[in-house]
């Protein structure tokens, strides 16, 4: 047992010889024992250490043991540690009465007798070594109660969170659907109205000229439905794969923000099963999306990689650096989807910044364990 977690045992007396006498009955008693010479030492003692009991004789030059043990039920931190009185007098009914009234717990005479000595003390530091247990278990119980409440108010902040970014990309999608499909598809039932109107009289050459605006026209449809299809879930994920949905997406960030953004995959990645590709894609998009908002950067390195346990996605640019309390900040809602992300396959992640150089954000994600197959 250390000395951190091992009961202790003062004993006082101004008699070397009566101190050598405890010592050797409480040598196997598996706590450590400190001794003083006088009240004044034993109250800086008590200043310094917590006791499971403190034994100490009556009669003392200068502070005597009654006005040491009242002074000790003073302190806050000494209110409740037992206190044995040894005297090596027969003392009266009274002198005992005050003993208690000074706050001992018991009283024995000299010579003392080791077994009762060990019986006594077996039982205080027995009580010391329970309460320190329980005490330690009610510290780690309310630490558990703070990482809950934290994680409830975390849950609670990126359910909203969720919730509005639902609602935000409804209302996106919505938006892009009545802005440029309706109004294309209503130009083109016009422009279809006027082609059945104007179809016998017009010459071949203008219904040449008119079949080529409609084409035009319902190609630009068909690239407006592909563009918000690949929002919502680029086919390139499913038909070509990870790495490839990594470099459509590095293209359209650059080609949309002016970062300069480099993805570095080795040749023969592997895609990983359907739900860790899409997360790690997300991820992916998300990460761009931090750098657009707030890096102010003007380059992004990418590093896609597998492992044999895992796969590892590291994100770096050359902005403003994160600040340790951003990333960890319940506020931070963006950090505190990816942590669900990754954590939902037991995965980790890592978010470094220096000020004024950029920030580094590395993913794991572990990969499942490859079964040995036996064929029949």
């Amino acid at each position: 047992m250390s000395d951190s977690h091992q009961a202790s045992i003062l004993i006082v007396d101004d008699d070397p010889a009566s101190l050598g006498v405890m010592r050797e009955i409480l040598s196997n008693q598996g706590a450590r024992l400190v001794t003083a010479t006088s009240g004044e030492e034993a109250l800086r003692k008590v200043l310094d250490d917590d006791f499971a009991a403190i034994i100490m004789d009556v009669r003392m030059p200068g502070i005597d043991g009654f006005t040491t043990a009242s002074m000790i039920r003073e302190r806050k931190r000494s209110r409740y540690t037992p206190i044995i009185f040894v005297t090596a007098h027969a003392e009266d009914v009274s002198t005992m009465f005050k003993s208690y009234r000074a706050g001992a717990v018991d009283f024995i005479s000299k010579p003392v007798i080791p077994d009762v000595l060990r019986s006594k003390m077996s039982v205080f530091v027995g009580l010391h070594d329970m309460n320190r247990m329980l005490n330690a278990e009610l510290a780690e119980r309310a630490l558990s109660e703070q990482r809950l409440r934290a994680s409830e108010e975390n849950l609670r902040a990126l359910a909203t969170h969720l919730q509005s970014v639902r609602e935000e990309e409804r209302i996106h999608i919505a938006r892009e659907i009545h802005d440029e499909l309706g109004q294309a598809l209503t130009g083109l039932k016009f422009e279809l109205n006027t082609f059945a109107k104007h179809f016998e009289n017009d010459d071949a050459a203008a219904r040449q000229d008119k079949q080529q605006t409609l084409n035009v026209a319902i190609d630009r449809i068909i690239n407006s439905v592909r563009r918000i299809a690949s929002g919502l879930r680029p086919e390139v994920l499913d038909e070509i794969g990870l790495a490839a949905a990594f470099d459509w997406q590095a293209r359209e960030f650059q080609r949309r923000t002016g970062i300069r953004c480099h993805v570095n995959i080795p040749a023969r990645f592997s895609d990983p099963d359907k739900d860790r590709s899409t997360a790690l894609f997300r991820i992916f998009q998300e990460l761009l999306t931090n750098v657009a908002r707030h890096a102010n950067a003007t380059r992004v390195n990418v590093a896609l990689s597998e492992g044999e346990e895992a796969l590892a996605l590291c994100v770096e640019d050359n902005g403003r650096g994160i600040k340790e309390t951003e990333a960890q900040s319940p506020r931070s809602l963006g950090f505190l989807g990816l942590r669900e992300r990754v954590l939902a396959f037991g995965g980790s992640i890592d978010v470094k910044g220096d000020e004024g150089k950029g920030t580094r954000v590395c993913v794991s994600i572990p990969v499942p364990a490859h079964q040995p197959e036996f064929h029949a």
